[in-house]
Order: C-alpha cells, then sequence, then structure tokens
C-alpha cells in the first residue's frame, strides 16, 4: 500500500514538474519570438509625443472599424484621376503587361449622379451641397442680390475686358495653388472615375528597373541632402544619416519613408499566392505573405534598417491623422453629397462620429514645430512644398495602371493633409472661426475639392489598414 501511494505521490510530483518546465520554455519561447520578431515595435515616435502601444491601440480598436464602413460609401468609393498623363522626368519606355496592373472599367451607370452631374440642382430646387458649391454657376450671385447691390451703388461699369477676366482668374489659380503641396490633374477631361473597391490596392506583379527607378527617383532626386551620395541605386537613405539632418528634413525622410512602409505592406498583406489559369477569369487567391514581408523589412534583409521604416508609418500616420482633427471643423460642414438622401445622411453622421474620436486622441501631432517663422524657416517651407509637387508628378512615371491610381491617391491625401496643417487660409479662418463663409471677394477662406476630401480620408484608410496589418503579422511571426 505504501509503494503505491510512494508511486502515486511521484508521479503527481512528476508531472507538476513537467507542467512548471513546460511553462518555463513556453515563457522563454516566447520570449525568444518577441525578440526575434523584428516588427514587435516598442517606445516613443520619434519626433512626436507619444509611443507606439498608444497609436496601436488607438488605431485597431477605435479608428480602423469605422474607416472600413466609411469608405464603402459611394462619396469615397469613386475617385477621378487622370492616368493618361505622360511622365515629365524620363520616357515612359516599359508599361506592366501583367492583368492584374490593368484598371477595371468603371461603368458610368454605376456612378452616383450627384457626383457626375455636380451642377445639377436636387428636385426641389435647392443646390446640390458640396458637389455644387465649388462651381462657377454657385460662386455667381443670384440675379436678386445684383439688383438690390446695383440699387445702392447705381450703375456698375461692366466693361471689363475678357482678357482681364482671364488674367483674375489666372491670378485666383495662382493663389489657389501656392497652397497645394501637389501638382493637381491638369485636364479633368482626360480623368477617369475609378471605383475602388473593385480596383484595390494588392500587389500587381509591377517591378524591376521601372518601380525601381520611381522610388530611386523619390528617394535621391527629392530628398535634402544627406551623407549618404552613394548613387547606386539604394532603396533607403540609411537611418543613421537622419541625425545630422534638422526636424523639417528628418520629417520629410520619415514621411516618404513610412508612406513607402505603408504601401510595401499593403502589397505582402494582399499578395498573389495563387494565380488563376484562365485569362478570361480574372480572380486569384490572394493573402498575406509572410517570406515577402520578412524580405522587405527584416533587419537581416534590410541592413538592420527595417524596423526604421516600420517606425516611420506611424510617424506619417500621426501627421495625417492631425490634419484630420485640425480641419474636423470644416468636414463636419460638408454635406458629402451623392444624390443617394439617406446614404448621404449616413456618411455625415459616420464622419462625425470618426472625427470626435479623432479629436479625443491626447498626443497629436506638433505642426507648429516645422517651419518657424525665420528666413531658414520660411526657405525649408518653400523646399519642402517645391519636393512634395516633385513627388506628385512623379506618380505620373508609374508603369502600372493600378498602381498609380493607388500612387496618385495617397500621395494627393498625404499633399491634403500637408496642405491643410500648413495653409494660411486655415489658420485665419481657425483664427477666426470661419468656416466656408465667403469674404468680401465672394471668395471663401478655406476650401477642399472632392477630390482633396476622398483623397485624404482614403490615404488616411490605407495607413490605418498597414497598421492593422502589422498586428496580424505580429501574429503570423510569433
Amino acid at each position: 500500500m505504501w509503494l503505491y501511494s510512494y508511486l502515486s505521490n511521484m508521479l503527481v510530483i512528476c508531472l507538476y514538474a513537467t507542467q512548471l518546465s513546460s511553462g518555463y520554455f513556453t515563457a522563454y519561447e516566447a520570449q525568444e519570438d518577441d525578440k526575434n520578431c523584428f516588427c514587435e515595435l516598442r517606445g516613443s515616435i520619434n519626433d512626436c509625443s507619444c509611443d507606439v502601444d498608444t497609436v496601436d491601440h488607438f488605431n485597431n480598436i477605435k479608428i480602423f472599424p469605422r474607416l472600413k464602413s466609411l469608405l464603402v460609401k459611394n462619396y469615397f468609393r469613386f475617385y477621378k484621376v487622370n492616368l493618361n498623363r505622360k511622365c515629365p522626368f524620363w520616357p515612359q519606355d516599359s508599361k506592366c503587361a501583367i492583368r492584374f496592373c490593368q484598371v477595371e472599367n468603371c461603368e458610368e451607370q454605376n456612378i452616383p449622379k450627384g457626383l457626375i452631374e455636380p451642377t445639377k440642382h436636387h428636385s426641389n430646387g435647392e443646390p446640390p451641397g458640396a458637389a455644387y458649391k465649388y462651381t462657377k454657376e454657385a460662386q455667381e450671385p443670384a440675379c436678386s442680390d445684383a439688383d438690390d447691390f446695383n440699387s445702392i451703388l447705381g450703375f456698375l461699369d461692366t466693361s471689363i475686358s475678357d482678357q482681364a477676366h482671364k488674367e483674375f482668374e489666372l491670378w485666383a489659380k495662382h493663389d489657389e495653388a501656392e497652397e497645394d503641396f501637389c501638382i493637381m490633374d491638369d485636364n479633368q477631361e482626360d480623368a477617369q472615375y475609378v471605383d475602388l473597391l473593385i480596383n484595390p490596392e494588392r500587389y500587381t506583379g509591377y517591378k524591376g528597373d521601372s518601380a525601381h527607378r520611381v522610388w530611386k527617383s523619390i528617394y535621391l532626386e527629392n530628398c535634402f541632402d544627406t551623407q549618404n551620395q552613394n548613387n547606386s541605386l539604394p532603396d533607403y537613405v540609411a537611418h543613421l544619416d537622419l541625425r545630422n539632418l534638422c526636424l523639417e528634413q528628418r520629417a520629410f525622410y520619415r514621411i516618404i519613408s513610412g508612406l513607402h512602409s505603408s504601401i510595401n505592406i499593403h502589397l505582402c498583406a494582399k499578395y498573389l499566392l495563387s494565380e488563376s489559369k484562365d485569362f478570361l477569369d480574372p480572380q486569384g487567391i490572394w493573402g498575406p505573405n509572410i517570406d515577402e514581408f520578412k524580405r522587405r523589412f527584416s533587419p537581416e534583409t534590410t541592413n538592420d534598417e527595417g524596423p526604421h521604416w516600420l517606425r516611420n508609418l506611424y510617424f506619417i500616420y500621426l501627421v495625417e491623422l492631425r490634419a484630420l482633427a485640425k480641419a474636423a471643423p470644416y468636414f463636419k460642414k460638408e454635406e458629402y453629397y451623392t444624390g443617394i438622401v439617406e446614404e448621404d445622411e449616413e456618411t455625415k453622421m459616420a464622419i462625425k462620429d470618426l472625427l470626435s474620436v479623432i479629436e479625443s486622441f491626447p498626443s497629436h501631432f506638433d505642426e507648429h514645430a516645422l517651419f518657424s517663422s525665420s528666413r531658414e524657416g520660411i526657405k525649408f517651407k518653400r523646399e519642402f512644398k517645391e519636393k512634395f509637387r516633385n513627388i506628385s508628378e512623379i506618380m505620373d512615371c508609374v508603369g502600372c495602371d493600378k498602381c498609380k491610381v493607388w500612387g496618385k491617391l495617397q500621395t494627393q491625401g498625404l499633399g491634403t493633409a500637408l496642405k491643410i496643417l500648413y495653409s494660411e487660409k486655415l489658420n485665419q479662418a481657425t483664427v477666426s472661426g470661419l468656416w466656408q463663409k465667403p469674404n468680401v471677394e465672394g471668395d471663401h477662406i478655406f476650401r477642399l475639392t472632392r477630390p482633396e476630401i476622398v483623397a485624404l480620408f482614403n490615404a488616411f484608410g490605407r495607413l490605418s489598414n498597414s497598421i492593422f496589418e502589422m498586428e496580424n503579422f505580429r501574429k503570423y511571426l510569433r
């Protein structure tokens, strides 16, 4: 009997010891996995006042779910873009022939009439909100207003020549363009609507010299001078070189690097895993490619730069988050008109809900840290703007149409964010409390076009998606 009791006790002790040992090694392996997981970012985001964990939680729990439901709305899913502009920097001698590079045509009957007929009124005679108010018709005074004005001031001399009117319009356009960080599509007649839902951003197979030349041009021809003068087609500017740059120069590089990282994450998360052999069947099997993600960001394959690139994603996220918070009063007054009354109301409510959450973020990016009022600060702002305009034009050199759509959209969205952060008109509107109210010349203090609004929210949605996908890749790598 005592032998049975002894053996039973020994068995219990052995099992308990085995559990302890198993728990110890599991914890040890988990620590090693976290250590070896290069995308397990911790600590503060350089040049910002918050840390990675705060952004992860805020985005993945509060922001991403709201954006995911908002961006499928008709107002945001149709983006008008000109894909026919020629590359201004080099002969466009390469075109992606892979079928996944092609943009699926958007049938006109699927586009809400409020988007393609912006100058028409509602059935009740009211102007159609945001789609109408920026047209020439909306800017002209009503006849009754003009009659009242003439009765007070007497007969107006209308002998200004047509040439003078054209010059006034050019001056106005020049003043408007001075605040832009992007070169806008100058010929909207050549532009087309693209349904972003049926043309998602994902890996298309576009790569090689053509794609590499685009990013080389962005980094080497548009970045400020650094110690890295190697012209052997590097994919990046070394992280250590940033220590010798001023804040404005670091911010410029980190914004571009963050955009690059975000795009690479999208391609890794929606990778073509298996292609259908039937050319008439456009469907393939898409999903996360862990090996591709490691190739693009692992320290072993990027000379220890990958984790820095991923951290820059959080920097650009905070920049665009701050732009949305700063312009929240403006966006809350927008109509988001598509002509579909019920959905337009839902969109406005969803926007207000999203903006209230964004405004609650405790550690927004401080745009005042850049571009002081000194001569040097003004010079940096001018250079910053010129370089970013060049980058927006480089997007016309992308040889894959679907990549070009998303490249132009995200670049324009980022340019719109920078316009908001550093617009003198917006600063005046913020100080005076005036939003979308005409001044004495009849112009608006600050305004955005529909393409700018659509690009900004979708671009921020791409950054939000990247941070969300980062968490998925962490799980896979663990």
